[in-house]
């Protein structure tokens, strides 16, 4: 390929990580906003998180892409620049699933730590954030690993809204060569460079949390 075709490639790399970072830091305050919320004590609070989390988890993100490029326009009159429609269909859908992901490690933390907070005077919000998370956030790291390398490969969906991703400058350079087998080779391998930096990088930060909790 020649220079020109390689920097069209760069710049689709550069986008995926950008729309990467955004809807994971949106699915992140998801996950754990509707993931505490579902072990809340009100009901009506356990089901509006409740809801968030079948609705989105069990809806297509390509039809949520859709809805939110294509339908919002149309019904709302919010047109919202690719990057942006991108990352609230992803970060909405990712965070039903990291919600449960949340729910679970919260719920999986020894009672009797939930009660020595009670039994100290903690407020609710002093057990989740001095007691309960501290020791289920690093339990949450390998699931939301998988969780992030998934997103990773969903924001190749959003080249069909036109955004110039990794897929769809992959796309343009298979067009403009004819050479589907070493091109989409090359997407293979900077997914799975991209992804493999992650996983190492999760690793690591499940290290670092697991020994602060041993401390």
């Amino acid at each position: 390929m020649t220079a020109g075709l390689w920097k069209i490639i760069l710049q689709g790399v550069g986008v995926t990580l950008q729309l990467l970072v955004y809807s994971a830091l949106l699915a992140a305050v998801m996950s754990f906003v509707a993931g505490a919320a579902r072990t809340h004590r009100s009901r009506l609070v356990r089901f509006v998180a409740g809801l968030y989390t079948e609705v989105f988890r069990g809806t297509s993100a390509l039809v949520m892409i859709f809805w939110v490029f294509f339908v919002l326009p149309v019904a709302f009159g919010w047109q919202l620049v690719p990057m942006w429609a991108g990352t609230l269909a992803l970060g909405l859908t990712y965070g039903a699933y990291g919600a449960e992901i949340v729910r679970g490690a919260l719920a999986a933390v020894d009672p009797a730590q939930r009660e020595g907070g009670i039994a100290l005077g903690f407020t609710p919000w002093q057990r989740l954030r001095l007691i309960l998370l501290p020791q289920a956030v690093p339990e949450m790291i390998p699931s939301f690993c998988n969780l992030l390398i998934e997103l990773l490969k969903g924001t190749a969906l959003v080249s069909i809204t036109g955004m110039g991703d990794l897929a769809f400058s992959g796309n343009l350079v298979r067009l403009a060569l004819q050479q589907s087998a070493q091109i989409y080779g090359y997407l293979l391998l900077i997914y799975f460079v991209i992804a493999f930096l992650l996983t190492r990088g999760m690793r690591g930060l499940e290290r670092r949390l697991k020994a602060e909790v041993a401390r």
